[in-house]
């Protein structure tokens, strides 16, 4: 790909060559272009040796507007500015889909004569590239009045129908280059992620295995958050690796414990997202916090609730996310003996995560759970 590309700026024909020498070198050299601006480059020197032009000017159609991307000239033209294509000759012959040839520009009505008055352009010939659909436009400039040869228009065509595929051929290049990039982003995201997941694998395996009372205590706890981490992955998954909305995260991760109805477990709040890892980190918490309210709580009673509700003070000026876990109508409730990895995680690893702050209070009608962190791209108004 290197040497096409160092082919296509090397490009040179001989001094004094044959015009249609030079075409059939032209043709040979948009073959190997790889880029729009290769293609301009080949063309703006190219079609000036073979018309005999005093100046020439690649313009792209830019939807409405006409680009001059680049030129070839005795003095300076139209390059790197825009105009409607209503207003230029260049968009008349994309629009009109042929070619005009113009041998006085101040006695043809399509000239927009105050553009030009301030250039040595005099005569010309404009000709479309791809003249079905076209894309883009070819302008040979004289800086005398002149009545451009058929042979001249003739070969200025040719090289427009050659320069339509060489930015077709452009176009794929560039779209597999992007795709072959976006392959190699994708095999580097997925083995961050999954290291990131073996890690998280391992950490929730050595923690639950220093509390478990009993091997079988251990794989209960153990197959249980792979569960939940699993189920986490799953909704981002769908979510293509992108933010995931909270109440979606929330939802995910109480799907075990029961239907979220409004009379057992609600959840009530505005309209949040977060990232990926975020999403995980309180799909985790959450899991915790019901894993405990079934062995212990008020999802172990029929009478049981649990209500989540999350809100943002818009009045603050650093606006926070206040996120609570309310239980009531279970059994009283009291403080646990010992901490375990459950218990730990509730209560620091998801507030130090987002630098806010957390408080558990283990009430006796019931245990609350208070999450405030500040917002920031980790978690967002949606």
């Amino acid at each position: 790909m290197v040497q096409a590309a160092a082919v296509v700026e090397d490009f040179e024909a001989p001094a004094g060559a044959d015009p249609l020498f030079t075409l059939v070198e032209t043709i040979e050299a948009l073959s190997l272009a790889r880029t729009v601006d290769q293609v301009a480059a080949v063309v703006r020197s190219a079609a000036r040796r073979i018309t005999g032009a005093d100046g020439v000017a690649f313009v792209l159609r830019d939807v409405d507007q006409c680009w001059y991307l680049d030129e070839d000239a005795i003095g300076p033209l139209w390059k790197g500015l825009r105009f409607p294509m209503t207003a230029c000759i260049s968009g008349w012959a994309m629009l009109n889909k042929q070619t005009a040839i113009i041998p006085d520009i101040y006695a043809d009505d399509r000239i927009p004569h105050d553009a030009y008055r301030p250039t040595f352009v005099k005569s010309l010939v404009m000709t479309p590239v791809r003249p079905a659909d076209p894309i883009a436009a070819i302008g040979a400039y004289w800086s005398v009045e002149r009545q451009p040869t058929q042979d001249e228009v003739v070969k200025l065509q040719i090289m427009a129908r050659a320069t339509a595929g060489a930015l077709e051929n452009a176009q794929m290049y560039a779209s597999l280059t992007e795709t072959l990039e976006r392959r190699k982003f994708l095999l580097r995201e997925l083995d961050h992620r999954c290291k990131n997941t073996l890690a998280a694998v391992q950490s929730i395996a050595d923690q639950t295995l220093r509390k478990a009372a009993s091997p079988a205590t251990f794989v209960e706890a153990f197959n249980g958050r792979l569960s939940a981490l699993s189920r986490a992955h799953e909704l981002l998954t769908r979510q293509e690796w992108g933010r995931a909305r909270l109440n979606d995260v929330l939802e995910q991760a109480l799907s075990p414990f029961g239907e979220i109805d409004g009379a057992r477990i609600s959840l009530q709040g505005p309209a949040i997202t977060l990232a990926p890892e975020t999403s995980v980190s309180v799909h985790m918490t959450v899991h915790e916090l019901a894993v405990n309210a079934a062995k212990h709580g008020a999802l172990t009673t029929e009478d049981g609730r649990v209500e989540i509700m999350w809100s943002v003070d818009m009045a603050q000026e650093q606006r926070e996310l206040l996120l609570e876990w309310r239980e009531s109508g279970g059994p009283p409730v009291s403080m646990p003996t010992r901490a375990g990895f459950g218990m730990r995680l509730i209560e620091g690893g998801l507030a130090r995560d987002l630098h806010g702050e957390c408080a558990v209070d283990f009430a006796p009608e019931g245990l609350r759970f208070t999450l405030r962190v500040p917002l920031s791209p980790r978690i967002a108004l949606a």
